[in-house]
């Protein structure tokens, strides 16, 4: 079989489905397989998926909610594919995305993964990619400059790739990853420490110490939604901080790691301070809790 389509479900089964269709619909001429690993859910997904898909679809029932690395491993356990892809619920396909990423890492055997470009529901560019290392101290001196260094740097293609060329980067989106499968098995996976946010960028960073590259294929077109399995913000901050702190950690060494902590307590700061006299509350409540999070995970170490 050429691909196994995984996606991790959690109460999403609106967007699940709209997933599937796209699929279903959009691959053409390339064997694959589906499968739904259900990480606990309530929106009784096993019932519709059964219903509307019969077969089509392998559903894969898990007994408690273990996070979306985890869960992806799972999957892939019993995963036919020759390549993995990735793909979060709450995506649609707007083209064969599925053959064209395969086919690339099919015929390009010094590339391990690779992502499409990903637009919003208005068919806008989206965060499709990272072309430096995420939470280097470059990421954070450009994020503390509100990202005006990567867009000296790399011009409009920071983020999206607005050329028809393939595209060598640092780490493809977690929303549509597509790898070997015998790379993601000699990784052992995602790290199991991951409980959401960064495994895949941990992840793509072995698969570039392995020696493989990653690439952005532009033509492979999918609509991203953004975090609709997530909806609790304070949740969502605490795990992304915590996940944030897993991945520098495990990383970069101690030096480097005292650099990037200090670049992005003044990035935290700054933002506070601007939106204060922009008196911007959403953001203001915003970066005070992701402040609160990490004065927590300071006193964690430090107590």
């Amino acid at each position: 079989m050429d691909v196994s389509i995984i996606i991790v479900n959690y109460n999403t089964v609106s967007f699940l489905v709209g997933a599937i269709d796209s699929i279903l619909a959009k691959t053409k001429n390339i064997e694959y397989e589906i499968i739904v690993v259900d990480n606990n859910s309530n929106d009784d997904s096993r019932t519709i998926l059964s219903e509307k898909y019969d077969n089509k679809v392998i559903y894969l029932g898990l007994s408690e909610n273990i996070g979306f690395g985890r869960a992806n491993n799972e999957a892939a356990k019993i995963a036919k594919g020759r390549n993995l892809f990735f793909l979060n619920p709450d995506t649609v396909l707007l083209n064969n995305a599925v053959k064209i990423l395969s086919d690339y890492l099919d015929n390009n055997h010094c590339v391990g993964c690779c992502g499409g470009n990903l637009v919003d529901v208005n068919n806008k560019p989206n965060i499709s990619y990272l072309r430096v290392n995420i939470f280097s101290v470059f990421y954070e001196l450009n994020e503390i400059c509100f990202k005006l260094l990567s867009k000296m740097k790399f011009g409009k293609n920071c983020y999206y790739n607005h050329t028809n060329k393939p595209m060598k980067v640092k780490c493809i989106i977690g929303a549509d990853l597509m790898i070997r499968k015998e790379i993601f098995v000699k990784l052992y996976g995602f790290d199991p420490d991951f409980f959401m946010y960064h495994e895949e960028s941990e992840l793509e960073s072995r698969v570039i110490k392995m020696g493989y590259e990653i690439y952005n294929i532009p033509y492979a077109k999918i609509i991203h939604y953004e975090g609709k399995s997530f909806n609790n913000n304070k949740d969502k901050i605490r795990y992304d901080y915590l996940s944030r702190n897993m991945y520098i950690h495990k990383t970069y060494n101690k030096t480097i790691i005292i650099i990037i902590n200090i670049l992005y307590f003044i990035r935290i700061k700054i933002r506070l301070f601007i939106f204060i006299i922009l008196r911007n509350k959403e953001k203001i409540t915003l970066w005070s809790e992701i402040n609160k999070q990490k004065i927590y995970y300071l006193s964690k170490i430090y107590n």
